[in-house]
């Protein structure tokens, strides 16, 4: 979390490789990201947008060029279409509705099915609900604060909103100026901030 132009975006794009570091990197498993093939890295860090695009088709086209662009060489590798649809809450038969056709809501949850296609291990959502109003987000982030329980994923999420930080993540950074600022287990940065602009910051944000 943070200001507008703290660096949250930069940083999901930094850890999607969708821009490299001047200096300094980022780390999977212990290895510079910049070490795997961009293909290889991507399968393993989905990124869903903040405004969902979906290709023409259906959302079973949708979810099966996720495959398809992420190379995974075996079809079995892939997990069940239907399994990854009621991750997200949604009913088998959208399979078969066109992607365009569908609400910026159930549009979202198409965009996180399909970065689920490809197992990856870490899932980066970029404001993933801020063009939708309060009621759908709210069942939205309750979907994204399920699918690390459910799927054994890490998700690092951008948000402005301070309620959803505070109610879908375990740990929370802090940023401004494209520094960090304070980072800590979310309810204490929430109650109990050590960092003075974080409290200024927590106290005046919507």
């Amino acid at each position: 979390m943070g200001p507008s132009g703290a660096g949250k975006t930069s940083l999901l794009r930094l850890l999607n490789r969708l821009d490299d570091p001047t200096s300094g990197d980022v780390q999977l498993d212990g290895k510079p990201i910049t070490s795997y093939p961009v293909g290889a890295l991507r399968r393993r860090v989905g990124f869903v947008f903040q405004r969902p695009a979906m290709f023409p088709g259906t959302v079973a086209d949708n979810l099966r060029v996720a495959v398809e662009l992420g190379g995974t060489t075996k079809p079995s590798e892939s997990p069940p279409m239907e399994r990854i649809l009621a991750a997200v809450e949604l009913a088998p038969d959208y399979l078969n509705r066109d992607a365009v056709r569908l609400s910026g809501g159930e549009q979202q949850r198409v965009s996180i099915a399909r970065a689920l296609m490809t197992r990856p291990d870490v899932l980066l959502l970029d404001e993933p609900t801020s063009a939708l109003d309060p009621e759908v987000a709210d069942r939205l982030l309750a979907t994204v604060a399920r699918v690390p329980k459910e799927h054994g994923i890490s998700v690092v999420m951008v948000t402005h909103r301070l309620g959803e930080a505070r109610e879908a993540s375990t740990w929370t950074i802090m940023l401004e100026g494209g520094r960090l600022v304070e980072a800590g287990p979310t309810e204490r940065l929430f109650t109990a901030a050590v960092n003075p602009r974080t409290r200024a910051y927590l106290a005046t944000a919507d």
